[in-house]
């Protein structure tokens, strides 16, 4: 079924009940509204502690966005562009898109606006909702912005140039639109990328978001009585699709804006959360905090949280072991997935099997795997290979680029570029990755882009990134730098040229030598790592 179903099957039964609630811990906690109070007065979404929705008036938002949608001529098929910090507005615009036939194209909030313009191109957008956030961003590329785009503004005070997103969804009908939605219609490109350069867009199904929702939900044995705390942003897919298991449930979740430990647990214990989805770094500060004192389980309502899962990076088995000593009833889950196969887990630990902590699984419901070597034959059990996934999620393409996903999707299996091996009990462990993808703290980083800005320095002569084991992000950015031949270079210096970069782009660890290259003339980054103290690449990735 198309994933809009899900949508107006719950406003159906359940629509007196709240599906989304925002908390904003910036804000006094006295500064609460429902969605009704918060239309009278319509300020930005970061203007209170906690607003809430229901699933009757989620649906009838949807309805809004796409009738929005189609009076301003936007048809089946063209592409709507979501750039947005998680708020109460993001889902009820995601689902409009869709019951409009157009396809939803989400926005890493990080991008700069070079890659919002490169996103925009590449995925043939047609219109933009944006926020705050990002005035100035759509400001800079606002002369690349084609003439005849849509831009929406939501949020106070909508600039010129834009339309204002609250005047115009309220004025249209709330009736659910007249467009015949199949699950086999194209719904949403997402953006991902290798290491070469700006992201890729994937095009994915309804059908593929749909099973992502039933896949969550039988994952995590999600039911109607649940709550899950939503951290993470919504134009990742991981936090899009483990919402899917309250959508396909019925059931409440909440969107928290911050990720302290204090509000985590102010969070779970205020709005009775059960689910809880943390990234490594998150769930590491917790534990300092309750291992420092600081925090004290007994201050806060926490007996019905029920299953902690991570996802986005490898976890260590320490921590989970760590974080058992303080909550020894909680179940325990880790996913692994890829944009490419619409989100977490095409593989995933599963619930009592914390045994095997440190690898990332088995086959998801509905999935398959197979470990490959470089000539795409599957190798012997505990062998090191190439990890491939097959089942109901795997993306249709790379949106017009048949070349790279001819690279990938091979007889319907998708290539994910991971190196794993199989243990004697069918449990996948991830030895490293194929390509030179960073994965620090949840986020992608792409050394190529690095390497070309600081190249750009006058004082360089040569540099090259990798990634270095860090025990709260999983991995940091290191900068190999060789300093052109009779100048000096200061690690201030370095850090003051990165400023330009994205905060979370920055090298964390410069280290002044010469850069090592092969003798055809490529950076030789097995070998840095073995020097410098990163991952050690597989044989079989150094022969590929």
């Amino acid at each position: 079924m198309p994933i809009t179903d899900l949508l107006e099957r719950n406003s159906k039964l359940y629509g007196d009940e709240v599906a989304l609630v925002e908390i904003n811990p910036e804000i006094r906690e006295e500064q609460r509204v429902t969605w009704k109070e918060y239309e009278l007065i319509q300020p930005t979404s970061t203007s209170f502690y906690r607003r809430e929705i229901t699933w009757s008036v989620f649906d009838e938002k949807a309805n809004r966005v796409a009738n929005m949608l189609l009076e301003h001529g936007i048809s089946r098929g063209q592409k709507c562009a979501i750039l947005l910090m998680n708020c109460l507005e993001w889902l009820p615009i995601y689902f409009g898109i869709l019951k409009s036939g157009a396809m939803a194209v989400p926005l890493n909030f990080r991008f700069t606006a070079d890659e919002i313009d490169y996103c925009l191109q590449a995925s043939d957008s047609d219109v933009i909702f944006f926020g705050p956030e990002f005035i100035g961003r759509i400001e800079d590329i606002s002369h690349k912005i084609k003439h005849n785009m849509l831009i929406y503004y939501v949020g106070d005070q909508c600039p010129s140039y834009a339309e204002d997103y609250f005047r115009q969804s309220s004025n249209a009908s709330s009736t659910a639109p007249k467009v015949l939605i199949e699950d086999t219609d194209f719904a949403a490109i997402y953006f991902s990328s290798g290491t070469t350069g700006f992201p890729k867009p994937i095009l994915l199904k309804h059908q593929a978001l749909s099973q992502s929702a039933a896949m969550e939900a039988a994952h995590h044995q999600t039911t109607k009585n649940d709550c899950f705390l939503c951290i993470p942003p919504l134009y990742h897919t991981g936090a899009k699709m483990h919402w899917f298991g309250s959508l396909y449930t019925g059931s409440r979740a909440v969107l928290l804006k911050g990720n302290t430990p204090k509000s985590i647990f102010q969070a779970v214990s205020n709005e009775g959360c059960t689910n809880v989805w943390l990234l490594v770094p998150w769930a590491q500060d917790i534990l300092a905090e309750l291992d420092a004192g600081r925090l004290k389980l007994e201050d806060y309502q926490l007996h019905q949280w029920r299953l902690m899962h991570i996802g986005a990076q490898p976890v260590p088995p320490s921590l989970i072991r760590h974080w058992m000593e303080y909550f020894p009833h909680h179940q325990y889950d880790t996913n692994y997935g890829l944009s490419e196969s619409t989100g977490p887990g095409c593989v995933h630990l599963g619930i009592g099997n914390t045994h095997k902590v440190g690898a990332i699984g088995i086959p998801g419901v509905g999935w398959k795997t197979k470990i490959v070597d470089p000539e795409g034959n599957p190798v012997e059990q505990g062998t090191v290979g190439e990890l491939c996934v097959k089942g109901p999620g795997v993306m249709v393409e790379y949106y017009k680029n048949p070349e790279a996903t001819a690279e990938v999707l091979k007889n319907g299996w998708l290539h994910t570029g991971d190196m794993a091996m199989q243990d004697e009990d069918g449990f996948i462990f991830l030895v490293d990755r194929k390509k030179d993808v960073i994965i620090s703290g949840g986020e992608n980083l792409y050394p190529v882009q690095i390497e070309s800005f600081l190249a750009a320095h006058p004082k360089i002569h040569d540099v090259a990134v990798i990634g270095l084991p860090d025990h709260r992000q999983g991995e940091i950015a290191a900068a190999i730098i060789q300093v052109v031949k009779g100048e000096t270079l200061t690690e201030d210096e370095v850090n003051h040229f990165c400023l330009d970069l994205p905060r979370y782009k920055r090298p964390r660890k410069l280290i002044f030598a010469d850069v090592i290259r092969n003798a055809t003339g490529k950076i030789d980054k097995p070998k840095l790592r073995e020097i410098y103290g990163g991952t050690r690449l597989v044989e079989q990735q150094n022969r590929s």
